[in-house]
């Protein structure tokens, strides 16, 4: 298996431990809503039409295709986002959601009166129109890769608001429900065939690593294997 970039273990290395979708135990609801869905192209349950392209576009350029593997689309991210839109995470039933709602230091935590699904139904909204004012009434779907590259970069450093959602918590949203969908258990949609799983050498929901714990540097010789039983 051909080892990503340092660049792209950089990037990802961080970000692996935020999924906060992994701890949901209705794993036979999921298993059967997954098959049934993989029974023919996926169609998205919450986002609507301008919106499954526009998060499709941005997750794709978030983890993009390369020489090392499929990007997020290709891994089903927006697929694994649009399920956790209907969800009690994507309702912000998880979260405390009573004011009151003002402006804070990060360490704070979270203080928008949004839940994650109308962060995207709002920020895409507003994103959209930023796009089209500044991109001669183009959709961001309709952009070339590197302008959609320049834009997410405007909305991660920037201070503009997309409506009632500031850019830089759009972007944020994305990222993290990106690298989610790229590496979380296939049971919940994404990382089609484990291969973020495989792009990382991490053996996945395997209940024995007895054998192996104090053989350091030695290569792991199983491929990942998911909570529902499948393979790579």
């Amino acid at each position: 298996m051909k080892m990503p970039s340092s660049t792209r273990r950089r990037f990802i290395g961080g970000l692996l431990g935020s999924a906060s979708f992994w701890l949901y135990s209705d794993h036979k609801v999921w298993a059967d809503a997954l098959a049934i869905g993989n029974a023919g192209p996926y169609a998205p349950r919450y986002f609507n039409t301008e919106e499954w392209r526009f998060l499709n576009a941005a997750c794709e350029r978030i983890y993009p295709t390369d020489a090392h593997g499929p990007g997020a689309r290709g891994l089903g991210a927006p697929e694994f986002i649009d399920r956790q839109m209907d969800t009690a995470y994507g309702r912000g039933e998880l979260w405390y959601m009573s004011g009151p709602f003002v402006s804070a230091p990060a360490n704070l935590g979270y203080q928008l009166s949004l839940p994650p699904r109308e962060v995207y139904r709002q920020g895409i909204a507003g994103a959209e129109a930023y796009v089209r004012a500044h991109h001669d009434g183009r959709s961001f779907a309709d952009l070339e890769a590197a302008e959609q590259t320049a834009v997410l970069k405007e909305f991660e450093h920037g201070e503009m608001a997309l409506g009632a959602v500031p850019a830089h918590l759009l972007f944020e949203q994305l990222r993290q429900n990106t690298l989610e969908g790229v590496f979380s258990d296939p049971l919940y949609g994404g990382n089609k065939g484990l291969a973020g799983w495989t792009l990382l050498g991490f053996p996945g929901a395997r209940a024995d690593f007895m054998d192996w714990v104090n053989q350091e540097g030695a290569a792991y010789p199983f491929g990942p294997v998911s909570i529902s039983g499948e393979t790579a």
